[in-house]
């Protein structure tokens, strides 16, 4: 039996979308224009948000992109509170999400392992 789809969930995603547009529409800091929002965690009580964002391979950028999206901070929560009339509205707090460098790492690695053809 799937598990119930919870409003936390929802309004997760209704966040991430909001914050995808926002940043690439509202937001003119030059750190976040490659930045990515891949999602949006949200707690029970829809107090506390943890935002995921990729898009930058280079360590020195993403650090950039973290410190431009936590100066933003204030200004896309009001965003978000307003554009999705939220009575709360959560906390943002930013976690860069390295998946898709694990997974390009690992499918680069088994690349590597893998038989190069079947003749040997």
């Amino acid at each position: 039996m799937p598990l119930p789809y919870r409003r936390a969930d929802r309004v997760g995603e209704q966040i991430q979308r909001e914050l995808s547009q926002l940043l690439l529409r509202e937001v003119k800091d030059p750190r976040l224009g490659q930045v990515t929002i891949t999602a949006v965690e949200l707690t029970p009580d829809l107090k506390h948000a943890r935002v995921f964002f990729a898009g930058l391979a280079d360590v020195t950028a993403r650090a950039g992109a973290l410190a431009g999206l936590e100066r933003a901070a204030g200004f896309l929560r009001g965003q978000v509170g307003r554009n999705l009339r939220l009575k709360y509205v959560p906390e943002l707090s930013f976690i860069a999400d390295d998946s898709l460098d694990r997974g390009l790492r690992i499918a680069a690695l088994l690349k590597e392992v893998a038989p190069r053809d079947a003749d040997g």
